[in-house]
């Protein structure tokens, strides 16, 4: 099976109170997602990455049907769930595991954790929201209890519609995560220090 490779900063997967599987956004790689970590002042934590074959997760926008970002988004998804078995293998608790992405890989993020994520501590999306079409976003059966969601995103960028990651962070709560949902006030497509914030707050919470 075709295989990602996976990058890692941050504490040794032995050491580690944690692991954060980081997804990088289109165009962008996993050293540059690695170095977001940086910001979070939790050397303790180890930061893994995986990287998408030519900068790219899935070829088409993410409101497409998903049909039409195959068969690149189930390579893709198979690369978030390789990054978390990798922790697991080395005894990371997935209690202790939390799946971040930006744009792109937000999508991919919570795509991720909206279909597998039982049992995972947290997924943080910055400027994303799950893929596909409007009217596939209830078909999702996980149970999240226990699991927190944050959700940071403008509220008039230009990639990911503001109601689109208000319907996602709907999906998450009745699959029973705890919610954050942050729309900020014209705000670019970036990470800004509340969100920075958010994920300390997260981090802190997990030990």
């Amino acid at each position: 099976m075709h295989s990602n490779p996976i990058l890692q900063t941050g504490s040794s997967l032995e050491q580690a109170t944690g692991a954060m599987v980081m997804v990088h956004g289109r165009g962008a790689d996993a050293e540059s997602i690695l170095s977001l970590s940086q910001a979070f002042e939790r050397p303790d934590w180890a930061y893994l990455a995986p990287q998408a074959d030519n900068h790219t997760w899935y070829p088409q926008r993410f409101i497409e049907p998903v049909a039409r970002n195959q068969p690149a988004l189930d390579f893709a998804l198979a690369a978030v769930g390789q990054a978390i078995a990798h922790a697991e293998a080395h005894y990371i608790p997935r209690h202790k595991i939390v799946v971040l992405g930006f744009s792109q890989g937000a999508c991919l993020a919570l795509e991720w954790v909206a279909r597998n994520g039982q049992g995972i501590a947290g997924v943080v999306a910055l400027s994303g929201g799950l893929i596909g079409e409007g009217t596939h976003l209830p078909s999702y059966s996980s149970d999240l209890t226990g699991t927190t969601a944050f959700l940071g995103c403008s509220d008039r960028d230009f990639h990911i519609a503001a109601e689109r990651v208000r319907e996602s962070a709907s999906v998450f709560e009745q699959a029973g995560a705890t919610v954050d949902l942050r729309l900020y006030p014209n705000m670019g497509h970036t990470v800004n220090d509340n969100e920075i914030d958010a994920i300390q707050a997260l981090l802190n919470k997990l030990g």
